[in-house]
C-alpha cells in the first residue's frame, strides 16, 4: 500500500523550494512512498484575487483535496519575524472544513524552514507551523538525534525540523548536513506514514 506524502511550502527566494525538493527526495527513499510537492500563492496586497489559478512556473498551487488525500504532510516556510510566512498561514487558515471532518487526524506531519540569519527564529518558525498541525490532530515528527547531522551542523538543523541558514542575501547554499537532514525528515515521515497505515 503506497503512501502519499504532501510537501507543501512557500518560498520567496528559492531556498525553501530547494529544501522541499530535498525533503521530497527523502520521502521517496522509502519504498512505496510518493512525494506530492505543492506550493501556495503569495498573499495579495488588495482585496481582489490577483494571482493566476496556475502559476507561470514551478510547482502548482495546493488545494484542500491535496491535504485530504495525503497520508502525511510536511510544511515548509521561510522565517518571518520568528513565524511562518503569511501565504502559508493564510492557506492553513482556510482548512477549517478539513478540521471539522477530522481529515488529518492521526497522520504524521513535520516542518522545515529557511532563514537569513543564524539565530533569526528557525526554531520558533518550526514551532509556529506545528501549532495548526496539532489542532488538526496530526502526529508531529521532528528529527531525532540519531541523525548525526544534528550534532555536526554549523548552520541549520534542529530537532524540531529541518532548517537552513541562507545568509544575509539569501544566497548561501545548503551545506551537506542541512541537505542530509532535509532528506532524513522526508524519510522519517514516509516511514511513519507507512506504519500508521499498517504497511510493512
Amino acid at each position: 500500500m503506497s503512501s502519499r506524502i504532501l510537501v507543501l511550502y512557500y518560498s520567496r527566494y528559492g531556498n525553501t523550494r530547494t529544501m522541499a525538493r530535498l525533503v521530497a527526495r527523502g520521502v521517496e527513499q522509502h519504498s512505496g512512498a510518493e512525494a506530492i510537492v505543492r506550493t501556495v500563492p503569495p498573499v495579495s496586497p488588495d482585496t481582489e484575487a490577483s494571482q493566476p489559478a496556475i502559476p507561470d512556473q514551478g510547482d502548482i498551487y495546493a488545494e484542500l483535496d491535496d491535504l485530504a488525500n495525503c497520508d502525511g504532510l510536511i510544511l515548509g516556510s521561510p522565517t518571518r519575524f520568528g513565524n511562518m510566512a503569511a501565504p502559508l498561514k493564510y492557506f492553513l487558515d482556510g482548512t477549517s472544513s478539513l478540521w471539522m471532518k477530522g481529515a488529518l487526524v492521526n497522520k504524521p506531519a513535520a516542518a522545515f524552514t529557511s532563514t537569513s540569519s543564524l539565530h533569526g527564529g528557525q526554531e520558533s518558525t518550526l514551532l509556529s507551523m506545528m501549532l495548526p498541525l496539532l489542532h488538526h490532530g496530526m502526529v508531529f515528527a521532528g528529527i531525532p538525534y540519531s541523525e548525526a547531522g544534528l550534532t555536526k551542523t554549523r548552520a541549520g538543523g534542529t530537532p524540531y525540523g529541518a532548517s537552513h541558514w541562507a545568509g544575509a542575501n539569501s544566497g548561501q547554499p545548503l551545506d551537506e548536513h542541512e541537505s542530509a537532514l532535509c532528506q532524513a525528515l522526508g524519510l522519517r515521515v514516509a516511514l511513519l506514514a507507512s506504519k500508521l497505515k499498517g504497511s510493512p
